[in-house]
């Protein structure tokens, strides 16, 4: 239990390996994925690419995926941030690094705000210090044209339960350059809870009124920010901001070229390599 509610999680790469006569400690990698609505699946299998050097943990956020907390009002992204500080307390886990996707970015920049200093690092992927309505129209256009984008506009200015599927159909094949069959990897498998994304971004959602950029300046931990330039929901824009509002000399931004949402899905071996080198492993 954390913080009254079961959160489910995953791990892959051991904590502890023998080094000659010693046991070696290994740095701690915790996921938090996107939607919100959606759990873990899409970092598998990629992730496990890191488990040869980091203890691995997937994360499912309450109200999410296998996880518990069914009581809409905790998903905030306060809550949130505070059962990623209250799982590394349960668990014993000190200075973890924290890498949230998308919407789990959000959460990351939470728990930044909320718990400062208590990550080792931050990675904040495809995602933004606030969602502006107009950069997504606009990258949707670049990346598909016109009646995608319309498709778009449709959907994030009205989000709700029963149009997730269709905006899936005709928006989400543009979130990679270089999609899988079947789309985005893991999607297909994911555990999905469109009643969390519409309570989190529909027209009176916390999504659209959060803001973080005063608070971003403030982060005690290193934060690498990785971005697609063909990324049509959090466009590299928003990354040129986050990276604007950090302080200088503990923060890196990565744009990758030809990539979408979520570098590891176009870019897998340099995103892995930008990690391991933050991590410094």
């Amino acid at each position: 239990m954390v913080n009254g509610a079961p959160i489910w999680f995953d791990v892959e790469g051991a904590k502890l390996v023998p080094d000659g006569e010693t046991m070696r400690a290994r740095p701690t990698l915790i996921l938090l994925h996107g939607g919100p609505g959606f759990d873990h699946a899409s970092f598998k299998p990629a992730f496990g690419a890191l488990a040869d050097v980091a203890q691995v943990i997937y994360i499912d956020h309450r109200g999410q995926g296998r996880s518990g907390g069914d009581d809409p009002p905790t998903w905030t992204l306060a809550q949130w941030a505070d059962d990623v500080k209250g799982f590394c307390d349960a668990l014993e886990i000190e200075k973890p690094y924290v890498l949230g996707n998308s919407f789990g970015g959000f959460v990351a920049q939470a728990y930044m705000e909320r718990h400062p200093g208590h990550a080792a690092g931050v990675i904040l992927s495809s995602t933004a210090a606030r969602m502006r309505l107009d950069l997504i129209i606009n990258a949707f256009d670049r990346r598909a044209g016109a009646d995608v984008a319309a498709a778009a506009r449709d959907f994030w200015t009205d989000v709700r339960a029963d149009k997730v599927a269709a905006y899936s159909n005709s928006c989400m094949g543009c979130y990679t350059v270089n999609p899988a069959p079947g789309g985005i990897v893991g999607r297909a498998r994911s555990i999905v809870r469109p009643q969390v994304l519409e309570h989190f971004s529909g027209p009176d959602g916390e999504m659209w009124g959060m803001d973080f950029r005063e608070s971003l300046g403030k982060a005690q931990s290193p934060v690498l920010v990785l971005a697609g330039d063909d990324d049509p929901i959090t466009p590299w824009e928003a990354a040129e901001e986050l990276i604007a509002h950090l302080p200088k000399a503990t923060s890196t931004l990565k744009r990758f070229a030809a990539c979408g949402h979520g570098t590891f899905r176009d870019q897998p071996a340099g995103t892995f390599d930008l990690l391991r080198e933050f991590m410094q492993v």
